[in-house]
């Protein structure tokens, strides 16, 4: 299991959440993760650095969005996580949060995360993330970079829909190359992060294709290059996304 939380809304600037949450930290955990919204297979390198091994927290967690006006917007998370061995609900404990800014004029995103380790040998990791969306064009483009304690590093991913092509919907048009190259720089000796145990650099080549009825193949080619070898990763996957309702509803 992912997540299972509660939210309560308890003013237009603060939500209260708690239970099993994804850890705020970054843009990839939160945002890209599930496999019906990531574009390619493999999370990044960096994935390990602030995420606290699983990736969840067990505990609560205060966010919402602190200031916003026609230029910019600012949202903020900070969290603390109990440790916990439970098969379903693994996670460390560990503290930490988020703020980030977006400008809606120019679609720029920019942010920066903390997390603390509080078990073990505890250690600190920062983060800082920028996302760009033109307007006009069905462009994105991300970028990450994270220092732990004992490693670092960074991805940039950019994709390009071929939407504009005789429409969204026509055989070009559901198209979608994809490109991330990523980085990581091994400071010293540890195995807790997940990341490589050398310096590595990696280039991904990915072309999604998206069929009807929330059905996307994803295919990629990956070239990683390190002092321990390097090697080429070829990947094709199948997603597809339903959606059913909890309970009955109604129209208003």
């Amino acid at each position: 299991m992912s997540y299972l939380q509660g939210d309560y809304i308890a003013t237009p600037h603060l939500t209260v959440v708690g239970g099993y949450f994804l850890t705020p930290f970054g843009t990839y955990n939160e945002r890209l993760s599930p496999i019906w919204i990531s574009n390619l297979q493999d999370a990044p390198l960096i994935y390990g650095i602030g995420t606290m091994g699983s990736g969840s927290g067990t505990g609560g967690m205060l966010r919402g969005n602190a200031h916003s006006t026609e230029t910019v917007s600012i949202s903020y998370a900070a969290y603390f996580s109990a440790g916990s061995t439970n098969k379903q609900f693994q996670s460390s404990r560990s503290t930490g949060g988020q703020i980030y800014a977006y400008f809606p004029k120019v679609r720029l995103e920019i942010g920066t995360s903390y997390g603390r380790t509080l078990e073990g040998t505890e250690s600190n990791s920062f983060g800082v993330h920028l996302w760009w969306e033109p307007a006009g064009i069905p462009l994105k483009i991300r970028s990450e970079y994270a220092h732990g304690a004992h490693s670092q590093g960074y991805w940039i991913e950019t994709d390009y829909r071929l939407s504009q092509i005789h429409g969204a919907d026509s055989l070009i048009g559901r198209l979608e190359p994809i490109f991330r190259l990523q980085q990581t720089f091994r400071n010293s000796p540890d195995a807790s992060d997940f990341l490589p145990s050398a310096d590595t650099q990696r280039s991904d080549f990915g072309l999604d294709y998206y069929l009807p009825h929330e059905v996307r193949v994803n295919t990629s080619y990956s070239r990683q290059f390190s002092s321990t070898g390097n090697v080429n990763v070829w990947e094709t996957g199948v997603v597809y996304r339903f959606l059913f309702p909890a309970w009955k509803g109604k129209l208003r």
